[in-house]
């Protein structure tokens, strides 16, 4: 009898844990992507939420000016790299990462934080691994869905960031 209790009792955890990965991702507010691509023999990949404007006011509303921001919706948005790259003036070593944003109205910055796994607001300072800047650009018609891009560029490749009136970008390149 006391087997069986056990096995109940095991099965009751397991069917709790399964049920909770369920309802963690029924809680999602947003679709979720991977965007991948491979620059210069590094194979590099962000997984994020995909949040919709919804004729909101994104940067300066929703997402305050000079507050970190999650760079997406739901769990923290991810970084991976096989391989060392450099993100504007950051080295990036190889491994997984979670990219978290500034925005500003004179100078974005992007964050790559060593915390992993974490829901996107968790945010610890301490796990920086540094922050760069991003160049701004206002586009002339807004995207309606976030949309975080790897591009291949002349030399190396280009992280992009798009939403609302706003494009952010910063080089990407393969350290040898």
């Amino acid at each position: 009898m006391h087997a069986f209790r056990q096995l109940i009792g095991v099965m009751t955890v397991l069917a709790l844990a399964m049920t909770g990965g369920i309802l963690a991702q029924e809680k999602r507010a947003s679709p979720h992507e991977t965007t991948k691509a491979t620059i210069d023999g590094a194979n590099i990949s962000i997984e994020y939420g995909r949040p919709y404007k919804k004729g909101r006011k994104i940067f300066g509303g929703l997402e305050p000016w000079d507050k970190v921001w999650r760079t997406g919706a739901d769990e923290a948005t991810t970084l991976t790299t096989d391989k060392a790259i450099q993100i504007g003036s950051l080295a990036v070593p190889a491994g997984k990462y979670t990219l978290y944003t500034i925005p500003s109205q004179t100078d974005w910055k992007l964050i790559v934080n060593k915390q992993t796994g974490q829901w996107g607001t968790q945010y610890d300072e301490k796990q920086d691994l540094g922050r760069v800047s991003l160049k701004k650009t206002t586009l002339s018609a807004p995207v309606e869905q976030l949309t975080i891009a790897i591009d291949k560029a002349a030399t190396g490749g280009q992280l992009k960031i798009s939403w609302d009136d706003t494009e952010l970008t910063a080089p990407i390149t393969v350290q040898k």
